[in-house]
């Protein structure tokens, strides 16, 4: 099958906009994330959901109000968390108070009062060991308005009158009231399997459960996963992935099948090789982009290539896919309970099954925790007048923040004792920063 085969020449960049909006945002309502975007996914509906199961095994599930992707996952990204308005990523407190809060909306009819709501979160929490939710609490009230907001940004809930701000300052004298459109309660909550049903968040991924048979068919799945990594990771390196899968990464016919699909390019290194959004409208992160943690983690990045060059540091292997889906499922399972009804219906899983060990000569510099903190310090001496004041008297965060960054994009794998620079890492190896002081009164 060709890649919209029944598009024409003319509209073909209309179509890859309305790919590029559907991969960014799984979840598209007549409100997230603008106006725009419904009616262009609607337009493209039958052609999308062909393209996207045929490509990558994805489902596209459309209703009248929203547009809902259902994706095929491989292995676990700790790296896009839920955020605040302010990109405060999610705690395991507003996690739990988003879910309830679904589930709670669930249960109501078209409109809800605020407090009405964190009662009703309030009575599901308390039975939970650990959570609650208490309303005369400040930090409760604003990790719950939090979650409401999320929920608020994307559709599900729509402010009739008051201020969810006001009643997280003041509940007994400030109220909120919204519309529940239920059409989007329901797409926001789609789960693959029966969560109850799962010892641990890797029965979510998927692992083909012997469904897959035959030589043509294997092909098959082995090519959807191979472009669906290009698609989801920042770069694919042929050392993180099986034999089998670099063959497909390194057929002609992935980087043919991906342009014409989303309208970026393919760029090939020796290395891997990483889908290219020059429109910037497919990444969830923009990098470089503005922000302290952004640019610090630029002119970190150019100061590790630097090191790099010189070529005196010692090396190892990265992490690999498998290592990391394991390090993140035991930080996820931490949270599942220990009895009651879970623990009742838990049936066993079967494992996906694991990634090989990293290519022969797939070693990279080490850099320690102690020449990167030098690094930052230097880095606030020479530029810390034109980072935020937020974060000018804390450069072990600021540190975090821009590793944090700098591993969600593939350009640095953390290890115990500090990170090791990956190959991406050169591309910044030139990069040059000039000096512009923020405006004295500026705060943030």
């Amino acid at each position: 099958m060709s890649v919209a085969e029944h598009v024409s020449p003319l509209e073909l960049a209309d179509y890859q906009r309305a790919v590029r909006l559907l991969l960014a945002h799984p979840l598209i309502t007549e409100v997230h994330p603008n106006r725009a975007a419904l009616p262009l996914v609607r337009r493209w509906a039958a052609q999308l959901r062909s393209d996207l199961h045929e490509l990558l095994g994805y489902r596209l599930v459309t209703t009248a109000n929203t547009a809902r992707l259902l994706r095929v996952q491989d292995d676990l990204d700790l790296t896009r968390p839920a955020v605040t308005r302010t990109d405060r990523p999610f705690d395991r407190r507003r996690y739990a108070y988003l879910v309830l809060t679904l589930a709670a909306l669930g249960r109501s009819g078209t409109q809800i009062a605020l407090s009405e709501l964190a009662e009703a979160v309030a009575a599901d929490a308390t039975r939970i060991d650990g959570l609650g939710l208490d309303t005369e609490r400040k930090p409760d009230r604003d990790a719950f308005v939090d979650a409401v907001t999320w929920l608020t940004e994307r559709g599900a809930l729509a402010l009739a009158d008051g201020s969810a701000a006001d009643w997280a300052s003041s509940p007994d004298g400030a109220e909120a009231l919204y519309d529940i459109d239920r059409e989007v309660v329901f797409a926001i909550y789609r789960p693959s399997r029966v969560l109850q049903h799962l010892g641990s968040v890797t029965g979510l991924l998927e692992t083909d459960r012997g469904l897959v048979q035959g030589v043509h068919r294997v092909r098959e799945a082995a090519a959807r996963r191979a472009r669906r990594l290009v698609l989801e990771r920042p770069v694919v390196y042929y050392a993180d992935v099986s034999e089998s899968l670099r063959g497909q990464l390194r057929h002609p016919g992935l980087a043919e099948d991906l342009e014409r699909l989303t309208g970026q390019a393919v760029e090939r290194r020796a290395e891997g090789l990483a889908l290219i959004d020059t429109s910037g409208r497919l990444s969830d992160i923009r990098f470089p982009s503005g922000g302290t943690p952004s640019q610090a983690a630029l002119l970190l990045s150019t100061r590790i290539a630097a090191q790099v060059a010189e070529g005196k540091l010692p090396t190892m292997p990265a992490p690999t896919a498998a290592e990391r889906t394991q390090a993140g499922a035991a930080r996820i399972d931490a949270g599942l309970p220990l009895r009651g009804v879970v623990a009742e219906l838990t049936v066993e899983e079967p494992g996906t099954e694991p990634e090989p060990e990293p290519a022969e000569g797939a070693l990279y510099p080490f850099l320690t925790d102690a020449w990167l903190k030098g690094a930052m310090k230097e880095l606030m001496s020479t530029y810390g007048s034109a980072f935020a004041v937020a974060w000018r008297g804390d450069p072990d965060r600021l540190l975090r923040e821009a590793l944090r960054l700098l591993s969600a994009l593939g350009l640095v794998a953390r290890v115990e004792g500090g990170v090791l620079a990956l190959p991406l890492l050169a591309r910044y190896r030139a990069t040059t920063a000039e000096i512009k002081p923020r405006a004295a009164k500026e705060k943030t």
